[in-house]
């Protein structure tokens, strides 16, 4: 059987720390699962904890006072949510996150977290360095948002997630829509307008890019 420690180094946050550290870390990390559609944190709660996904996958989204979405992550193995609240005083959750799959994480309560942070330089250094990747993703979010049109927003994000010229995980068109920060009739009608064109082909869940050039043309708009 797996043990914390070992489960804890595939964590990218954690990857290159001392077995001494991972030791420690392992000591307060709490180990918890979620079922697909349960919610782990909500928006604007108290934070309780820092987590670390060792298995499925999150979506990590916040809401507009009119309910609308808009998804900031979709987090797998490996990765990390809701670090930052545990180091203000009197924290809150930035964000609601909710299970996509069946969930397996570990969560550090905001005391023990704090006194790692504290305690181990390595620890320090490692979460300075994710915030790091983190300060670039919501730069380019922001971008996104402020620069581009839907039309510009769905044409990057269908190159980002493209894999052998196809879209080919299940995003339904709201799901694209909460990502993108719009409505689920505008990404219906976007992506119509991209495939009358040319660009693209849709059959059921699969979207196939038929002109990369043109898409990276869309996303100046």
């Amino acid at each position: 059987m797996e043990t914390t420690v070992q489960a804890l180094r595939r964590i990218s946050l954690f990857a290159g720390l001392s077995g001494e550290t991972l030791a420690r870390i392992a000591s307060v990390a709490i180990r918890r699962t979620y079922a697909p559609g349960e919610t782990v944190i909500f928006e604007g709660d108290p934070c309780r904890a820092a987590y670390f996904v060792a298995e499925g996958q999150v979506r990590v989204y916040r809401l507009s006072p009119a309910g609308r979405e808009q998804v900031l992550l979709r987090l797998g193995p490996g990765q990390t949510f809701n670090t930052v609240p545990p180091l203000k005083p009197h924290g809150v959750n930035h964000a609601t996150a909710e299970a996509l799959t069946p969930v397996t994480l570990y969560a550090i309560t905001c005391e023990d977290f704090h006194r790692l942070v504290v305690e181990c330089p390595e620890v320090a250094l490692a979460l300075l360095r994710d915030f790091a990747g983190r300060l670039d993703h919501l730069t380019n979010l922001v971008e996104d948002l402020s620069l581009r049109t839907v039309r510009g927003r769905l044409a990057h994000f269908l190159l980002e997630h493209a894999e052998a010229g196809a879209v080919t995980q299940r995003w339904t068109q709201e799901e694209i829509a909460a990502h993108l920060g719009t409505v689920r009739d505008m990404v219906g009608r976007t992506l119509r307008a991209f495939a009358d064109a040319g660009l693209v082909r849709m059959e059921r869940q699969r979207i196939t890019l038929l002109d990369r050039e043109g898409l990276e043309a869309e996303t100046q708009h």
